[in-house]
């Protein structure tokens, strides 16, 4: 009889080897897996943080850049003012000292980094041009801005508002310049 327990403990120890072996088996097999996730999970961590800190970095460059937006408004129309044309002597002298404070305040806006959009007589671009006019002057090349309307602006290579200008646009037609 006790040859018989042995016979199936030795017959069972087998199996239970075998179990026991496909548990290490998977249990490995987990780790692996655990440790790929917690590589991925650390390495997307460390990707995050790059972001909000290039965010952040980006955040304290243009900071500024929506009280200059606001500024601009009130800039324009006082250009406008200072260039206007009187025969008053004294409101002459008043729009020669308002020019003076126009020029100071655009030197502080263009010392941040503001910095005003070249488009006379430059190609048509519509990144930073605005058409609000087309005219067809053969005198000029084709696509050109022949006149800026209103100035366009950058704030550190982003742009605040396009140049509006009128574009010198005419057709070929039959292959003349008509």
């Amino acid at each position: 009889m006790k040859e018989k327990k042995e016979s199936k403990k030795r017959k069972s120890e087998p199996s239970e080897l075998n179990k026991a072996k496909d548990k290490i088996k998977d249990l490995k097999k987990e780790l692996k897996s655990l440790k790929d996730e917690k590589l991925r999970v650390h390495a997307e961590f460390e990707n995050s943080k790059k972001r909000i800190n290039q965010q952040r970095i980006e955040d304290r460059k243009f900071a500024s850049k929506y009280l200059i937006d606001e500024l601009l408004t009130p800039m324009l129309q006082l250009d406008k003012i200072v260039h206007m044309e009187t025969d008053d002597a004294k409101l002459k002298n008043f729009l020669i000292g308002f020019q003076m404070i126009k020029n100071e305040l655009l030197k502080i806006l263009y010392n941040d980094g503001l910095k005003e959009i070249e488009a006379k007589d430059k190609d048509f671009d519509p990144k930073y041009h605005e058409a609000v006019e087309k005219v067809s002057n053969k005198e000029f090349k084709n696509g050109i801005n022949i006149e800026v309307i209103e100035k366009g602006y950058l704030y550190k290579e982003k742009l605040l508002r396009p140049a509006k200008v009128k574009v010198n646009e005419w057709r070929k037609e039959n292959g003349k310049d008509e």
